[in-house]
C-alpha cells in the first residue's frame, strides 16, 4: 500500500484493505508509472475504483436529496 506492503499484513487486515479505495489507487499508479502496463492489467482495481464512486455518489446524491427537501 502506500506505507506497509500489503503482502507484509495479517491476513485479516489484507482482506479488509480490499475496502480501502487507496490500495487500488496506489496498485494502479504504481503499475502504469513504474512498469507500463495498459488496462487490461489494472481493470480489478479500475472496476472496484468505479464501484466506489458509483456507491459513494449514489449515497451523496441521496443525502443531497433529503437536505434539500
Amino acid at each position: 500500500m502506500a506505507i506497509a506492503p500489503i503482502e507484509s499484513m495479517p491476513a485479516f487486515f489484507r482482506y479488509l484493505s480490499l475496502l480501502n479505495p487507496l490500495r487500488h489507487d496506489v496498485a494502479i499508479l504504481r503499475a502504469v508509472l513504474l512498469r507500463g502496463v495498459g488496462l487490461e492489467a489494472i481493470w480489478p482495481h479500475a472496476i472496484a475504483l468505479l464501484v466506489f464512486a458509483t456507491v459513494l455518489g449514489a449515497i451523496s446524491a441521496n443525502q443531497f436529496r433529503h437536505q434539500v427537501s
